[in-house]
């Protein structure tokens, strides 16, 4: 007994710095700071590493402790003797330096304590003793044998049972120790004692990312915890809140080792690792239990779907603890703490699942069919994120609430994206059940909005809320412009929903704040612009007799195509489009002059196209610089003697792309200055004589005729083609600059 005591006594001499901030008030301070060990102090399960110490930074110097004992005799009442004065708060040994150190001291001195405890139990001969080599039977089936997490789910069922025997006063040893004996009061504080230090060392190791021996030994610590439970008559609710501590932090591990898979070997080899002193440690514990309580939450799996359940399972098991234990209130921090890991592993396990799914739906790319596997990781996926939703909004956490909903809406639009017809193009249509996910996609990004209220709350979030959201209406007009479902629907009533959507797109699409999203939201919104030009432009094309109407969409398609060249005009990295946008802006011009009659009128319209065209110098001026710096860059691989792989091409431009555009543009060019010359060779004979139409037709002429020259020749190479057009267009535009405001 006095050695037992002593031993216990050297244990608390080590101070066991909490790892966690918050974990500091999660065990009551000792009131008797100048006491050492007595019998009254054996009966407190509750009595924490840190004793009667507060986490002072005062200098080791002055840790020593005095103790005046009149006698030998007198060692076995502990009441006799006290210290000289008070222990220094500090009261590591000087000896010791790291957190580790200091836990391996303190469970040494827990060994030899269980050591003495176990061998003054009478008739240990007969005991069955454990051998740490012998396996020790399971109370219930293996994971290997079972079906993975279902069987997690049964597991979780016998430990919430037993946590609930708990509160009935049952208990159990398998030694005979009888309760209130000097052993058992004695077993119960060096088992608390050892699973403190285990639970120490494995928040370090978890913070040196050793996440292999963090598990090892927040193994240990729940061991200990279960040995302590079954010897335990009722549980003090500090003892529970550091149960719940434990299976936090065993959540936490599992999580990491399943988002660092690929160090899994290393892992395995540190939680198989184990030292004399820890299995002899076990040794004893396994004289009063099985140890196998907490089995389901400290396995090393393989399995990454088993990682993330086992680790979603341990918070909730902590949670189940401060529920029926009515802890929550008491510790709202630990609360919180746990309902933040719970929301966010549910996330991760919807992610998860999403995942799954959408890889799925590209095996089945030939298959139209949406399949059962792919709808049943939907729900699942669908109901992690609801449950994660409402974990953060229990506890007010708007952020974290806001991202969940996001993700909801992302799964929406993998199901829109699977409901997608694949009978072939000419046939496909925008179907009613990827309107149906769409729509609640973008239910959820504008609930997202909702939960956060403005942008302060967290502009990273919200403006990426918003792009998910601009990129929903944009998808969905798009889809069903491309696709029309003309089978269900009037050309008019698509017309209207996919302007409607387009401009909801714009809305959330933020093309003024700077950041690094900014370019790729003034590019969407270009294209958006681009396409509501186009469509007003195909309209009236093919609008017949509403004369309102058709100047109405007239008006339109004139403002899309200007605001786009505007967007487009702000960006550096897309010559193409901005080309394109302008030639389209010619085949506007020209279907006007089409039902033109008046000279002059053609010919306004046709300078207005021609100015349309000199405005695309830009645009020409950014192919050319790519194009030569690629030249540069492939005669210096060809050059370079080690090099001698096909240089890839450094710049992002599409060579087939702009040969098309420079063919329609070439095309349209010479077709506008063929008009010109006529138009203005017939105006000339009706009218006589005019300079500047003069200067305008011979500069047209001399175009024109370099022009015909240029595309004749087939062996000029792209860059050639480009720098002729560049040198036209600046001919044109000296001719432009001459001319009068009123031919403009």
């Amino acid at each position: 007994k006095i050695i037992a005591s002593a031993n216990y006594m050297l244990s608390e001499l080590f101070q066991l710095d909490e790892p966690k901030k918050e974990d500091s008030a999660d065990f009551p301070i000792n009131g008797n700071s100048d006491e050492s060990y007595s019998e009254e102090e054996e009966e407190m399960p509750d009595s924490d590493e840190n004793g009667s110490y507060s986490n002072s930074s005062d200098p080791p110097d002055d840790n020593k402790a005095v103790a005046i004992i009149k006698s030998v005799g007198e060692l076995s009442v502990p009441e006799k003797y006290k210290s000289v004065h008070r222990i220094r708060p500090s009261c590591a040994f000087p000896v010791c330096h790291g957190t580790e150190e200091r836990c391996r001291l303190v469970l040494n001195y827990v060994l030899e304590g269980l050591k003495s405890v176990d061998s003054s139990v009478k008739k240990e001969g007969d005991l069955p003793a454990a051998d740490p080599s012998t396996p020790i039977p399971l109370k219930y089936e293996d994971e290997s044998t079972s079906g993975g997490p279902e069987c997690l789910e049964n597991q979780m069922a016998l430990f919430l049972d037993k946590m609930g025997s708990f509160q009935k006063g049952k208990h159990s040893s398998q030694s005979g120790m009888i309760p209130g004996s000097w052993q058992y009061k004695m077993k119960l504080q060096l088992i608390l004692k050892s699973s403190k230090a285990y639970y120490v060392l494995s928040d370090a190791a978890m913070i040196l990312q050793k996440y292999g021996r963090a598990l090892r030994y927040i193994k240990l610590a729940l061991q200990c915890h279960d040995t302590y439970c079954c010897l335990c008559a009722s549980m003090h609710p500090e003892v529970l809140v550091f149960l719940c501590q434990c299976l936090t932090l065993c959540g936490d591990i599992q999580l990491m080792l399943a988002q660092n898979a690929n160090n899994r070997a290393a892992y395995l080899e540190e939680y198989n690792y184990q030292t004399k002193e820890d299995q002899e440690i076990l040794h004893s514990l396994h004289r009063e239990s099985r140890c196998q309580v907490f089995a389901w939450a400290t396995d090393l799996s393989t399995d990454l779907e088993y990682q993330l359940s086992v680790s979603c399972k341990c918070y909730e098991a902590a949670y189940e603890i401060l529920l029926f234990s009515n802890l929550k209130n008491q510790n709202p921090e630990q609360r919180i703490q746990v309902l933040k890991r719970m929301g966010n592993i549910r996330n991760e396990i919807g992610v998860f699942y999403m995942n799954q799914a959408a890889a799925v739906q590209t095996e089945r790319m030939g298959n139209k069919n949406v399949s059962t596997t792919e709808q049943q990781l939907w729900k699942k996926s669908f109901s992690c994120f609801e449950e994660g939703i409402q974990n953060f909004e229990s506890i007010d956490d708007a952020t974290n609430a806001a991202l969940l909903l996001c993700n909801t809406g992302r799964l929406m639009r993998i199901c829109a994206q699977a409901h997608c017809a694949t009978e072939g193009d000419f046939k496909r249509e925008f179907s009613p059940e990827e309107a149906l996910y769409y729509n609640k996609a973008i239910d959820y990004y504008l609930k997202a909005l909702r939960s956060l209220g403005k942008r302060d709350v967290h502009p990273a979030v919200w403006d990426s809320v918003n792009w998910e959201l601009s990129t929903t209406y944009f998808t969905m007009a798009t889809l069903q412009q491309d696709y029309a479902p003309l089978s269900r629907k009037a050309q008019e009533q698509i017309e209207k929903e996919v302007s409607e959507a387009m401009m909801k797109s714009l809305k959330y699409c933020d093309v003024d704040t700077v950041s690094a999203r900014q370019p790729l939201c003034q590019y969407r919104a270009a294209t958006i612009h681009h396409r509501l030009a186009s469509m007003y432009h195909s309209c009236l094309r093919n609008q017949v007799g509403d004369e309102h109407l058709r100047k109405q969409h007239r008006v339109l398609a004139d403002l899309h195509y200007s605001k786009a060249v505007r967007l487009f005009q702000l960006l550096k990295d897309a010559p193409c489009e901005f080309l394109r946008v302008q030639l389209e802006r010619v085949a506007f011009a020209e279907f006007q002059m089409a039902s033109q009659n008046s000279s002059a009128g053609k010919l306004k319209t046709l300078f207005g196209a021609l100015d349309v065209m000199v405005k695309t110098k830009g645009a020409f001026q950014l192919i050319r610089n790519e194009l030569v710096a690629e030249s540069e860059q492939i005669s210096k691989d060809e050059s370079s003697a080690e090099n001698m792989s096909p240089p890839d091409s450094s710049t992002g431009l599409n060579k087939e792309e702009v040969l098309k555009l420079l063919s329609i543009f070439e095309s349209r060019m010479s077709f506008l200055l063929l008009q010109s010359i006529k138009l203005l060779t017939s105006t000339k004979k009706k009218i006589g004589g005019i300079n500047e139409e003069e200067v305008v037709l011979k500069t047209n002429k001399q175009v024109y005729s370099l022009l015909l020259r240029a595309t004749a020749n087939k062996s000029v190479t792209l860059l050639e083609r480009v720098e002729v057009i560049l040198n036209l267009l600046e001919q044109l535009t000296h001719n432009s600059d001459a001319s009068p405001g009123g031919i403009q």
